[in-house]
């Protein structure tokens, strides 16, 4: 398993990192890894009073990766919920995320969009920065340009068993890739959820380990 170098100079590793003022775009690996995108960015949005979080998806989208559920939602210290705005069209769909985040009432605001190019991610961009706000793309597919300051994929893993249950199903578990940065140096981190602080921590089973090279297996 790939992982980030031991040599990076980041103090705290960018998956571990709160979100930034601007836009990213996060990657599910296929459809199945949506819901652990989803969770990626949900465990890294802030938590400020007064400011919350905002999904906006098109009903095709609904339909192809169903309804966020609430007790998963608390499960990431969003009790309160996350505002979910429904559009016909992905135009709408950017439409709506630019205005969200250019209002400067939400820490972040998410966009299940796929079609998009240069020109509306530079809007998307300035937007956040305006609204001192997040902005990340949710999508499935990765190559075009983008004037995201971070691009990610997300995959979800297979969890390990409960430590006091092993009938009971484990921690959820995710490979992060982080596969473009302005100022970071690209890594891979296994991550796993944590009950007590609503984030995602490195996984346990590489906790004794230590992580590889850059872009070099990790040996066990």
């Amino acid at each position: 398993m790939d992982t980030c170098s031991p040599r990076s100079p980041d103090p705290v590793p960018p998956a571990h990192a709160p979100l930034l003022q601007g836009l990213e775009e996060v990657c599910a690996a296929g459809p199945r890894d949506m819901a652990g995108a989803l969770a990626f960015v949900l465990s890294r949005a802030g938590r400020g009073p007064g400011r919350g979080v905002a999904l906006t998806v098109t009903r095709a989208w609904l339909a192809e990766y169903g309804r966020p559920h609430g007790p998963g939602l608390a499960g990431f210290g969003r009790r309160e919920g996350v505002l979910l705005v429904i559009t016909r069209t992905e135009a709408d769909c950017l439409w709506a995320m630019e205005q969200a985040l250019r209002s400067g009432g939400l820490d972040a605001v998410l966009g299940g969009i796929d079609s998009v190019d240069l020109t509306r991610t530079r809007r998307l961009e300035f937007a956040a920065r305006d609204g001192k706000a997040s902005g990340i793309l949710l999508r499935t597919r990765t190559g075009d340009l983008s004037a995201a300051r971070r691009r990610w994929r997300v995959s979800t893993l297979s969890s390990a068993s409960d430590a006091h249950d092993p009938r009971a199903p484990g921690r959820l578990s995710l490979r992060a890739e982080l596969t473009r940065s302005r100022t970071e140096r690209p890594g891979v981190w296994m991550l796993e959820q944590d009950d007590e602080t609503h984030r995602l921590r490195l996984a346990d089973r590489l906790a004794g380990d230590g992580p590889g090279a850059v872009g070099r297996p990790h040996a066990a």
